[in-house]
């Protein structure tokens, strides 16, 4: 049996296994449901994360977006949409496909402001990333990947397998957990979100005099991220 060949009868026993299917119903279920609630506050012309200040990086951006109007609007009916889309069994291909721009967009986006959600927003993406492989036979056409003899079927229909699949299930806790581990080191620096979140982590700081005066440029001052990272790096390497 050729590589394809082995990849295709791993997926398919895949497909055939009903933890894995009730893994993809649970990651539809949760990521329809941050869209939901995420596109209902649009709709209703609410704040998102109201209580997070203007002045904070994330802040700047979803103050300008929830000033945008009908946009506005419109993205939260898109989320809407998209939520019932990955609901439905027969469209739920198509919600997990249109769902990964924007949560691929917001995961940048986390992680570009240091805001504290890069952890969420990073499990969210994997979980769209599974859904879409879930769908991989019919993912592969849109994609057109060159098709062997042997994977120019579909998945194989067959009862499902009662067998708990241990190494997979460890996998999605370890990539948790990295996940986690990872967002605790990445930046020597976060703008926290809120004043007080951002000064009770001076303490702990390699130079704690040059995290109190980034997060004075932050939320008092009110400058741009890049300014007061530079700002921080000028006091901190002195």
């Amino acid at each position: 049996m050729s590589k394809a060949g082995r990849l295709t009868h791993l997926y398919d026993e895949a497909k055939g296994n009903k933890w894995f299917y009730y893994f993809a119903v649970f990651c539809r279920i949760v990521l329809a449901l941050a869209f939901f609630i995420s596109g209902i506050v649009k709709i209703r012309g609410e704040r998102f994360a109201a209580g997070l200040s203007v002045n904070n990086p994330m802040g700047h951006y979803l103050e300008a977006l929830y000033h945008t109007e009908y946009y506005y609007t419109f993205i939260g009916i898109s989320q809407l949409v998209i939520g019932v889309l990955l609901l439905i069994p027969r469209t739920a291909f198509l919600g997990a496909l249109s769902y990964f721009p924007i949560i691929l967009n917001i995961c940048v986006l986390t992680y570009a402001v240091r805001f504290e959600g890069t952890r969420i927003t990073t499990i969210f993406l994997l979980g769209n990333i599974y859904l879409l492989w879930w769908d991989y036979d019919r993912l592969k056409y849109l994609l057109q990947f060159k098709q062997g003899k042997e994977n120019d079927r579909p998945a194989r229909k067959k009862p499902l397998s009662n067998k708990f699949p241990f190494l997979f299930f460890g996998f999605v806790v370890g990539m948790i957990a990295a996940v986690i581990i990872t967002n605790l080191y990445i930046y020597d620096i976060r703008p926290g979100n809120s004043p007080e979140e951002c000064t009770n982590g001076c303490p702990g700081n390699r130079n704690p005099k040059a995290c109190e005066a980034f997060c004075d440029c932050i939320y008092n001052q009110g400058k741009p991220l890049d300014e007061c990272l530079n700002a921080y790096n000028k006091i901190a390497n002195q």
